[in-house]
Parts: C-alpha cells; structure tokens; sequence
C-alpha cells in the first residue's frame, strides 16, 4: 500500500476516557501527535476524532438464507464502513470473508469462525450442526480458522418444548471451551433465554452475546467471572416482530420473547451496574442491514449506559477488548470525524463527517 497524503486532524481527539488532545497527524498510514518537520501537501481535517468505530457482532458474508456471494459481501462491509465501523468480530459467517483482508478501502474483520450448532437448533445454512460428542473437534477445527475467537450456539428454540432450550450439556462445554483456550482462541456463545447461562460461564466462556436472560443470580456471576456481553440492542428490538410472527406454532416462545424484549433495557443497565463489560454489536447480516452501529450507541445510552461508557464500548474500550489498538502513537490511522462532540450526545455517532482508513479518506 502505498503512504498516501499527510493528514493534519484539528479539533478534538478523544484518544481514551480521560485523554482528549487538540492534534493529531497522519504520516505513512499511522498516527503521530509529532507534526512532522518537513509534510508537504497537508490535507487538514477538523471536528471530534474517535478510534473507528467497533461492530463486535456482525455477520459480513451471510443475508437470512446463508452465505452470500463476494459482492454483497463486499457492500455489506462498505455499509460498516461508511458508517464508522472499521473494525468488525464476525460472529459467525459460512462464508470465505479472507479476501477483504487484501482490500485496503474496507475494515478490519476479527473472524470467529462458522457458528457452532446442535443438530436442527439454528437458522438453517448457517452452522457446523453438531451433537455433544463431536463439540471438542469443531471448536478446535473453527479455533485454528478464526482469528482467535470461536462462536457457539448456546440455545434456540427446542421444537418439542415449544420455546428456549439449552443446546449444550454441561460436560460437553468444560471441555470444549478448554480446548479454545489451549489453542488461543476465546469463545463467545449466542444466547437469548436464561438456563444457558450459568453453565457456558461455569465452563469458561470469555463473551455472550445477546444476554436477554441475564437475572439478578447469573448477573453477579458474569460480574465476578469477567465475562463480557455483546446486547445487539437493535436486533433486540425486532423480538416483538419475530412474537408475532411465530406466535401460532409457539406461544410459549413468542411469550418468552416478548418478556425478554420488555426488561433489555433493564437487564443492560443491571449488567454495567455489576460491572460487567458490556460492548456494542448489532448482529448485522442475518435479516438487518449494516451500518448499525451508531444507533446501537445510542441504544446503550437509552439503557441507561452513561455517554462516555457508551462511547468507549464501541471505540477505545472495544478495542482494548479485542486486542487492537486506538488513537495512539504509531497506531494505524483508522478513525472518524465528527461535527460535534458524541459525549454531549451520542446520536452524533450515526452521522460521520470524515472516515480514514489506513490513514486515507474514505468518506
């Protein structure tokens, strides 16, 4: 890749919490705050600058049917682009996403793998469907194609007992989830209801996402564990929708969800109280569009999340988590611009003025 210009931000810089700096520059692709002693066609840039912006659960390569081909794989990972969100954990996805690796104009993707299922307990096309015994080798199979995260399928709908079942014995996790660690990945598990809870944390797991059943038994759990939860507010939000749709097969479930649905607010802002690490995903490439990621800010905000903590989990805070770095000296230049500051209001966040990435501007 070749330098590109030399790119002066002027403004504000919300580096981190509590480090806010008046400058930055952008020379070869990487962050400095050292002006540099001789840059010649500066290009200057003005307004708030933040890390880019962290999807931690999206779905780049798949639509509601399954994999999805390189073009619309291609726009779906430009629709996060635009939006801010230049690093990207795939929380699971069938299809081959490596390519975009070799594309300088798109995010940085952190792969999980293809999810991991019990047999006829997700969405069709999606998953490596599976029973107990073979769950050690697959995750060890997803743990070597990932970049060092292995995505699980913690419950789903049981057809038998018409609504959210478990769809992991105990024995069977403890085991798995040591055999990711061994192989240096965390796992991370998808997981609406409540009685999956207790044993994917017992067990080990790093990260859960969703985490509608959190109660006031597991949430202390999670809290003393360390184990962080990804909410994807606005896929949340459709749960009345997807009642509704499901209610004549399985009331139980569309009851479940609906519940659920009622206290996500309540059960986030119960999560942080705790001190649970809490992130921002949207759960894009199922049946939402990307490009979320401002309004699940905005969602954390409305939970109850204070600003500068809403903030941080979709930028330095994310970041930090995922083991990449921010705004900081000789760091990759993938940042974005804003007219005002998101920390007075975070509906900032859903309209950038100024998006680099691999220290060019892209948008």
């Amino acid at each position: 890749m070749s330098e590109g210009p030399v790119l002066r931000v002027r403004g504000r810089m919300l580096t981190g919490r509590e480090e806010i700096r008046d400058e930055l520059w952008v020379v070869g692709g990487r962050v400095t705050f050292t002006p540099p002693a001789a840059a010649r066609d500066v290009v200057d840039v003005h307004g708030w600058a933040l890390p880019g912006l962290v999807d931690a659960h999206c779905h780049v390569g798949l639509d509601a049917h399954g994999a999805v081909d390189a073009a619309t794989s291609e726009k779906q990972a430009g629709a996060d682009r635009d939006a801010g969100a230049l690093l990207l954990r795939d929380a699971g996805s069938a299809a081959d996403t490596r390519w975009i690796d070799d594309r300088d104009d798109l995010p940085r993707i952190i792969r999980a793998g293809r999810h991991i299922a019990r047999t006829r307990r997700y969405i069709r096309n999606y998953a490596h469907e599976i029973e107990p015994s073979d769950l050690v080798a697959y995750v060890a199979r997803e743990a070597r194609r990932g970049d060092g995260w292995v995505k699980l399928v913690g419950d789903w709908i049981d057809r038998d007992a018409g609504d959210l079942r478990p769809c992991w014995p105990r024995e069977a996790l403890a085991p798995a989830i040591a055999e990711a660690h061994r192989l240096g990945a965390r796992v991370t598990a998808h997981c609406f209801a409540e009685d999956s809870l207790r044993d994917l944390v017992e067990a080990g797991i790093d990260c859960i996402e969703h985490a509608t059943g959190l109660t006031e038994e597991t949430v202390p759990l999670f809290a003393e564990r360390d184990v962080a939860i990804v909410p994807t507010l606005v896929n949340i939000a459709t749960f009345p929708r997807l009642a509704a749709g499901g209610r004549g097969r399985f009331p139980r479930w569309a009851d479940h969800m609906l519940r659920l649905h009622t206290r996500r607010y309540d059960t986030v802002r119960a999560a942080y109280d705790a001190g649970i690490p809490v992130y921002t995903g949207t759960d894009a490439g199922g049946s939402l569009a990307h490009g979320l990621v401002g309004q699940e800010v905005g969602e954390l905000a409305a939970a109850g999340i204070p600003a500068a903590d809403a903030v941080s989990a979709a930028t330095w805070g994310a970041r930090e988590w995922l083991g990449r770095p921010g705004l900081t000296e000789g760091a990759p230049a993938d940042l974005v611009v804003y007219d005002a500051d998101p920390l007075a209001d975070v509906r900032v966040l859903t309209a950038p003025r100024r998006i680099v990435l691999r220290g060019r501007i892209v948008g």
